[in-house]
């Protein structure tokens, strides 16, 4: 159950920092309300994760998510670069995220 609740916290991060770009410098009022939602259960799912999973995995895999989830929602709804490159590290941080899991006892 706790992992789950750790891939709740990386979706709500990748909510909290779509909504910061959206909310552009917190001035447009629906984006600036959903950034301190998602912050908040963000991180109220992660620290539900870390009552079982050690805090470094946790961190890890929780800013992985984050980092992934708002790179491909850079590249597909603010047309950011999709070059080689950048998927192929994309897909390594994905790798390593697994890896961490896999290797978990938890």
């Amino acid at each position: 159950m706790h992992w789950i609740y750790l891939i709740i916290a990386g979706i709500f991060e990748i909510g909290f920092t779509t909504s910061l770009k959206m909310s552009n410098n917190f001035t447009v009022t629906k984006w600036t309300v959903a950034f301190f939602v998602c912050i908040s259960l963000s991180f109220h799912f992660l620290n539900e994760s870390i009552k079982v999973i050690p805090i470094g995995t946790a961190y890890a895999v929780w800013t992985g998510i984050g980092a992934v989830g708002t790179a491909l929602i850079g590249i597909f709804f603010f047309r950011e670069s999709a070059e080689f490159w950048r998927l192929f590290f994309i897909l390594t941080l994905i790798g390593s995220i697994i890896g961490l899991k896999l290797v978990s006892p938890y």
